[in-house]
């Protein structure tokens, strides 16, 4: 089955209020999807961003990012006004987001609204009480973290009083009294979350589209999960880690990737059978219709890193826990749509992980034209079971990364594409057309490929700090003519469902 895809995170939406939400653009880019003959719109994950504001490094695994709400439907029910909303400094960008002012700002109208909702009864509806009760197995502990978190200025979870930081029965009890009204504003953010973004999907898929969500395979240190779930982590007893999460020196970066997650205490996890992770897969399935798992070499084995150290070169390789966790989660849930970020050096363990799963992985174009060796993502390579994407969030753009390859590489690329006379303004489109025409089943392209954008609209430079995540798509930017194009593209390579 050949399908076609944007790669287009939320955030980058061209919404009001200074950042992409759940709002008209987003129903608006389902319609061009579906005009353009796409089937798939790949996101990124959906979390409340910390610091550094990447939705890799999230607050909670299950929480929704409140900074994706849409304010105009608020404004619609008459919880908020437009003059309200217009006079919030929200950093008003069209083509990047000012993280530091959206969270100066929006929490603040949404406290606003949350008082008036408050006032006229929302609080005691149906559907919000169904709500809680339904998701009390992680709500509640993030609400009452946030809550908490705020009473310490943001200050992560490890530097709070002993008696909270460790959840003792007086201290939990006391918070929950005292913060009760703070815990109820963050619960009722999470359920405006999620009946507009379940409003959302389901605009998607009844015009054909699935969604295509995004896990990482790590939870953040300074995270409800982590605080709640000590025991599922490998942390000592003080409850700090005892080795951290990354990747080593690779082409991205020659000191490696130090990512600061806190590692899985994986014979804890096979003890019960796995049931976080289940619970977790369960939970995203119901969020999305096909999801990626990010960094999947780190279930064959995971790149440890002693607590403490300032770059990851000098972590080692421990064994995860392979097939057995997917039995797990194919016992339970059954065989589920999920895509295996499979990218980087790749041993004959992992491909066999790969290979036993049944899970395509990806190809990325970008990685493929190295003059220096043969590589498996060149598109003669590929077989059918893979997904394959000109770049990734942590890619530079097509047209970035062409204008920065060596000589010898741009030579190789122009050879294998016989693309000569190509105008290096156009030669995104190529690429686009190199991967479409793919045997791969699946090819999903970033909007900033389609829009031959260059480096300054970069969604992610990996072991850099500040710059990222901020790109959002000027309104009109999906010209008739793009996506004729796009359409027309996507039809003759066999992929319009």
């Amino acid at each position: 089955m050949r399908r076609n895809g944007m790669l287009m995170p939320i955030s980058s939406l061209p919404s009001a209020y200074g950042i992409g939400c759940f709002s008209k653009e987003a129903y608006e880019f389902v319609d061009l999807l579906k005009k353009s003959g796409q089937s798939l719109w790949q996101i990124l994950p959906l979390g409340p961003t910390g610091y550094g504001d990447s939705p890799y490094q999230a607050f909670s695994t299950y929480a929704g990012n409140p900074y994706f709400i849409d304010l105009e439907s608020l404004i619609e029910e008459g919880y908020l006004t437009q003059e309200e909303c217009k006079a919030a400094d929200f950093g008003d960008n069209e083509e990047y987001v000012n993280y530091e002012k959206i969270f100066r700002a929006r929490f603040l109208i949404l406290k606003l609204a949350y008082g008036r909702i408050k006032e006229s009864g929302g609080l005691q509806e149906e559907d919000y009480r169904a709500f809680k009760e339904r998701e009390a197995y992680w709500l509640e502990d993030y609400a009452l973290y946030t809550a908490v978190k705020n009473q310490y200025d943001g200050r992560s979870w490890d530097s709070w009083a002993e008696d909270i930081r460790f959840r003792k029965a007086e201290a939990m009890a006391y918070y929950r009294n005292e913060l009760q009204d703070e815990i109820e504003f963050y619960q009722y953010l999470q359920y405006l979350f999620y009946t507009q973004w379940t409003e959302l999907k389901s605009y998607a898929n009844e015009n054909g589209i699935q969604i295509v969500g995004d896990i990482p395979i790590y939870v953040a240190f300074d995270s409800a999960d982590t605080w709640a779930n000590p025991e599922l982590f490998q942390l000592d007893e003080n409850h700090l880690p005892t080795a951290v999460a990354g990747c080593p020196p690779d082409g991205f970066s020659a000191t490696g990737q130090l990512w600061g997650n806190p590692l899985y205490k994986w014979d804890y996890h096979r003890e019960t059978n796995y049931e976080w992770w289940v619970q977790r897969i369960a939970h995203c399935f119901r969020l999305y219709d096909i999801m990626r798992i990010d960094h999947f070499r780190g279930f064959d084995e995971y790149y440890s890193i002693p607590y403490g150290d300032t770059t990851a070169e000098f972590g080692h390789w421990e064994k995860g826990p392979g097939m057995e966790l997917f039995n797990a989660i194919k016992e339970r849930l059954g065989d589920l749509p999920i895509i295996a970020e499979d990218l980087g050096f790749l041993t004959e363990s992992v491909r066999q992980l790969l290979s036993d799963s049944g899970y395509p992985g990806m190809k990325v174009l970008q990685f493929a034209f190295d003059s220096r060796e043969e590589s498996d993502y060149l598109p003669h390579n590929y077989g059918t079971n893979c997904v394959v994407y000109t770049g990734t969030h942590d890619n530079d753009t097509l047209q970035g990364w062409y204008q920065c390859i060596s000589a010898e590489d741009k030579e190789m690329a122009l050879t294998y594409l016989n693309n000569w006379a190509t105008d290096e303004e156009e030669i995104h489109w190529d690429y686009i057309c190199l991967a479409m025409r793919s045997v791969a089943d699946t090819c999903i392209i970033p909007v900033q490929d389609f829009l031959g954008l260059g480096s300054q609209a970069r969604m992610n430079t990996p072991s850099t700090l500040g710059g990222n995540w901020q790109w959002r798509m000027k309104k009109g930017a999906l010209t008739d003519e793009i996506l004729k194009k796009i359409y027309a593209l996507t039809k003759v390579t066999g992929r319009v469902r």
